[in-house]
């Protein structure tokens, strides 16, 4: 199947109040656990590559040449995501490799900045057919500089949207990025308010610190893309763990990454249902 559009994976999902699973990869084992769990359940998925990753590379194309072409041979809709990059240069260069989609983080700035900045490269973005999605409010957590309590206004985001013509808005409802716990407490009447002024698919970050009741409530309040790295990440290690302490003598590599890989599998599948509306 060929390389799928992310507005045509997540444009679908928030007509019909479904949930759309984005995973992130950080090596090539990722892309492909994710996209086999995705075939597992019969769901499209967007593979997400974060710019924190792109520094563990030293360079966008090798995860990013290597992602796109193991969603190019899926069986199911897959769609390449540049997530959190602050650097428009970065965009720049998913646009050329043949990303579906970027989001552009410039939630640091002031509002008027943040502004100003995300409609130019929201501008770039569609010249290219890209779909372009920001952030606004704190979502926190990658800086340790996380506020309690912050929340997106919804006027605000409603302003933001037709200021910038972004495709898609993250926001902050209470979940924050790399929690190990899944006890984050989202506020569901303020996705709810959120949907109905920004008209445009939202975003959950920082989904691994929301439990599977918590998403499914998520979704039906609202939210569409919810992203997921962290709770993966968790399993992914776990299994080498495992897989060592067993086997203290192995040395190949693909002895204890193949069955990290295949727990994650497991687990996609599972989540795209329950985003989907299926069984968890």
């Amino acid at each position: 199947m060929p390389l799928t559009r992310t507005d045509d994976i997540v444009g679908p999902a928030y007509a019909a109040r479904r949930g759309v699973g984005a995973f992130n990869v950080l090596q090539i084992e990722h892309a492909e656990a994710v996209v086999a769990g995705a075939e597992r359940a019969g769901r499209p998925v967007v593979l997400q590559i974060s710019e924190n990753t792109v520094r563990y590379h030293g360079a966008l194309a090798p995860v990013g040449l290597a992602s796109l072409a193991v969603a190019r041979a899926a069986s199911v809709p897959v769609a390449v995501h540049l997530d959190h990059a602050e650097s428009v240069e970065l965009v720049e260069e998913a646009i050329e490799l043949g990303f579906c989609s970027v989001m552009f983080d410039a939630s640091k700035l002031p509002y008027e900045q943040n502004l100003a900045l995300t409609r130019e490269v929201t501008d770039r973005c569609h010249r290219a057919d890209v779909w372009a999605e920001a952030e606004l409010g704190e979502v926190g957590g990658k800086d340790g500089a996380h506020a309690p309590g912050v929340r997106t206004d919804p006027d605000e985001a409603r302003a933001f949207v037709r200021a910038t013509g972004v495709d898609a808005l993250a926001v902050a409802v209470g979940s924050s990025h790399a929690m190990l716990t899944r006890d984050a407490e989202l506020d569901l009447p303020l996705i709810t308010r959120l949907r109905e002024e920004a008209r445009v698919p939202l975003v959950l970050h920082g989904s691994s610190g929301v439990s599977d009741g918590g998403l499914a409530k998520a979704v039906a309040a609202g939210m569409t893309k919810v992203n997921v790295s962290t709770h993966l990440n968790k399993l992914f290690t776990r299994a080498v763990r495992d897989h060592l302490a067993a086997d203290p003598a192995v040395v190949d590599p693909r002895r204890y990454l193949g069955p990290a890989r295949a727990v994650v599998a497991t687990e996609t599948a599972r989540l795209l249902g329950l985003l989907g509306g299926g069984e968890a």
